[in-house]
């Protein structure tokens, strides 16, 4: 019997997202972008090809050409309740069950990735992200985040890693709580009318 050691370290590979590996781009990267020795990258902004900020038919194609992803075509696409957002929701094959890939104003802002605990575990994704990106910002029960004011990344329990992009993230929770403030402001007008 084979060891599975070698799919093991592929898998690492392709799960540190800015890695090159045979589902992703290996584009050399110019002077500007590089860190210097002993410093730590920034969180990832792509896994595989699909990186936050693409248009909805470029991660289709990068999905197509993804060997840890099953993309069936149009079923895998809904629209969500929510105006101006869609969701792409994927099989996985070997480490990753399934992808959500969401849109928003047809833009990519987060990725969500669960993985198969059979195939891969918690403390080896930790470790891998740690070597990389350095100790998290946040670390509790829950989950392990990395973030840089542009990107979140965080591994999640019980074992899943999400990628967002902080600007959506921001404009949509601002939406949120004026949109919340506006039904408060409402409701007390409704009160007073009483």
């Amino acid at each position: 019997m084979k060891s599975p050691l070698p799919l093991l370290a592929a898998c690492l590979l392709a799960l540190a997202p800015a890695l090159p590996c045979a589902a992703q781009s290996a584009a050399p990267k110019d002077d500007a972008s590089k860190t210097a020795p002993g410093a730590k990258a920034a969180p990832a902004r792509e896994f595989g090809g699909v990186e936050l900020g693409m248009d909805r038919d470029a991660v289709i194609e990068a999905l197509k050409k993804n060997y840890l992803f099953s993309y069936r075509g149009p079923e895998d696409v809904s629209l969500l309740p929510s105006p101006n957002q869609s969701l792409i929701e994927v099989s996985g094959l070997s480490f990753v069950k399934r992808g959500y890939f969401q849109f928003y104003e047809g833009k990519l802002w987060t990725i969500i990735l669960v993985l198969d605990p059979a195939k891969i575990d918690h403390y080896s994704m930790y470790t891998t992200l740690v070597a990389k990106y350095g100790e998290p910002g946040l670390l509790d029960p829950k989950e392990a985040r990395w973030e840089d004011g542009s990107v979140r990344m965080a591994l999640e329990r019980p074992l899943s890693l999400r990628y967002m992009d902080m600007a959506v993230y921001l404009r949509l929770r601002d939406e949120a709580k004026a949109g919340q403030s506006f039904a408060e402001f409402d409701r007390e007008g409704f009160l007073e009318g009483l």
